[in-house]
């Protein structure tokens, strides 16, 4: 069943209006057509079945049946702060991590980050991030979309972490996950290719993180989050049939 993003209130039983970027995925790009079926969502905890009733050159009227709320979201909360590396590795990176149903995400500078860009630039960077996260909420079937906060200096980042446990991958750490799911939930911290440096580490542990070593590999910078979240999710969410 396709399921698009309407960044718009939704009502039960309403006519539904889309137009521009919405209307050219739903019948250019996925190829729907009149009395066709798919399901919307805004992003409010509910998704909406529907089906398109007409179709005109530049809109389309949707039909909206009463709203569900299938589980879908994790019981665990999960702030990733990820170092922002270059090209598809970040998209690829905020794609698995949305999947694997993290509740916000942080792009972050670091010393050994190689992505230099000026205002304007991060701004187009951060569009096309939300749209790789809210593309990844249609197709995993998500019904909230995680926050995009923005980007930040890595100290700036530490300085406004929230309560909850706090893990840095480090290969040479040594921390034990609790056995019992932290009430105000994860903060991961994940460095850029080359890792993080000795003093951003120091800085790390400073600000309360705890260096935790997933296994004997060293992981790429995109695939690191993807296995700690799938791990935490697994021990305290809702991966592996535990909820």
């Amino acid at each position: 069943m396709p399921r698009i993003y309407i960044s718009t209130e939704l009502t039960a039983n309403a006519r539904l209006r889309i137009e521009g970027d919405a209307f050219n995925h739903t019948v250019r790009v996925l190829r729907l057509r009149s009395g066709d079926a798919l399901t919307v969502f805004n992003g409010d905890g509910h998704e909406y079945p529907a089906h398109i009733e007409v179709i005109e050159r530049q809109h389309a009227l949707l039909a909206l049946s009463a709203p569900e709320q299938p589980e879908v979201e994790s019981p665990l909360a999960t702030t990733l702060l990820q170092a922002v590396s270059k090209g598809e590795r970040m998209d690829w990176a905020l794609q698995k991590a949305t999947e694997l149903g993290v509740t916000r995400i942080r792009p972050i500078i670091t010393a050994r980050c190689n992505v230099k860009l000026d205002t304007k630039r991060w701004q187009k960077k951060m569009a096309h991030w939300q749209g790789v996260i809210t593309s990844a909420c249609e197709q995993s079937g998500r019904l909230r979309l995680p926050e995009l906060l923005p980007v930040a200096e890595l100290q700036a980042a530490l300085a406004e972490v929230g309560p909850g446990l706090r893990l840095t991958l480090d290969f040479g750490g040594g921390a034990a996950l609790p056995r019992q799911a932290p009430e105000d939930g994860v903060t991961l911290l994940v460095g850029p290719e080359g890792g993080l440096s000795e003093e951003e580490i120091a800085s790390a542990r400073a600000a309360g993180f705890h260096g935790w070593r997933i296994g004997p590999r060293v992981l790429r910078t995109e695939t690191a989050p993807v296995a700690a979240l799938a791990l935490l999710q697994q021990r305290y969410g809702d991966l592996g049939g535990t909820q």
